[in-house]
């Protein structure tokens, strides 16, 4: 009991660091850019609903998730630590290559899609065949599958989960508050340890100090550079707490997301028609009439029951080994 709770001081002390240390560094983010009139280009194809005002929004203030994954590694430097903290940082250093190409252009278009997904599948190739070889992946605690199906799965878990967080960020607080709610899931269905205990008090601490200034108004947006880092991080947590099958319940929202892209996508090219009026689904409502505010509520709470309840069904089928 003693030993649990200083490890609970331990995760405790790192979250409020991480928090703190986070609040500052968007602070000055924030002031730097607008000194230096750093602002996000919006999609000439976007929503048309508050353009001025977001097209004067700095972005990029998933930088200061990368700061906190590096002080973390930092005051906890061994093989464990290296291997977890550094997807989450590749996928940032991804996401921060399309957002610099856009600033440096002044437009909405960076990486080409091709070239991302590239990218996106290497990382997520030499990252997973080394968690492979150094801890082992595991779809759901008793169940034993082979590399040849624990590779791939995993590899398009991490390349989905990085687009899916990427389109799920595109209204205030959306991407941020989700991935929260996913850090909420993930620590009632992954195998305790201090290390993931620690993990989960850094990733909580550094998006809600980000949330302080996205909430809307917004005074930053994550970039790709945080939506890449958080669909990173979401991947490690599931393989280090041996349950990559919990991405499904975690995240449920960003798979909706997704999904939703992918059928406007494909019913645009086969059926040269739209099913919804913007995707993805949030862009749908927003051109319905609902007030951003309202669509990013109701969609916070969907991804809660939706976790939940897919979470508590894995559980009750699967069981937790």
């Amino acid at each position: 009991m003693k030993e649990a709770m200083v490890d609970m001081k331990y995760a405790l002390v790192a979250g409020a660091l991480s928090f703190a240390g986070g609040s500052a560094l968007q602070y000055f983010l924030i002031w730097v850019q607008r000194r230096l009139h750093v602002t996000q280009v919006q999609k000439s194809y976007g929503i048309g609903i508050d353009v001025e005002v977001k097209s004067s929004t700095p972005t990029m203030g998933g930088v200061v998730f990368v700061v906190s994954a590096l002080a973390a590694l930092g005051a906890q430097f061994d093989a464990e630590a290296l291997l977890f903290w550094s997807l989450p940082a590749a996928c940032a250093l991804a996401g921060f290559a399309d957002d610099w190409l856009k600033i440096g252009s002044k437009s909405s278009e960076g990486l080409t899609s091709l070239r991302k997904l590239t990218i996106q599948i290497a990382i997520a190739f030499l990252w997973v065949v080394w968690a492979s070889l150094q801890k082992g992946l595991v779809l759901w605690p008793g169940l034993h599958c082979p590399f040849w199906v624990t590779v791939p799965v995993t590899v398009l878990a991490a390349v989905g989960m990085m687009n899916a967080v990427n389109v799920t960020d595109g209204l205030d607080g959306l991407a941020g508050g989700a991935f929260m709610i996913s850090l909420s899931v993930l620590a009632a269905l992954l195998t305790y340890s201090v290390f993931l205990s620690v993990a989960f008090a850094v990733l909580l601490g550094s998006t809600a100090s980000f949330l302080l200034y996205n909430v809307r108004p917004a005074r930053i947006f994550m970039g790709d550079t945080g939506s890449h880092f958080l669909g990173g991080a979401l991947v490690a947590l599931c393989v280090h707490g041996g349950a990559v099958g919990a991405l499904v319940p975690a995240g449920f929202l960003f798979g909706v997301e997704l999904l939703s892209s992918a059928v406007q996508i494909a019913a645009i090219r086969k059926l040269k028609r739209k099913i919804f009026r913007m995707a993805p689904l949030h862009h749908h409502f927003q051109r319905a009439g609902w007030d951003e505010t309202t669509v990013t509520f109701r969609f916070l709470v969907v991804h809660a029951v939706g976790a939940a309840f897919f979470g508590a069904l894995c559980v009750q089928i699967l069981g937790l080994g």
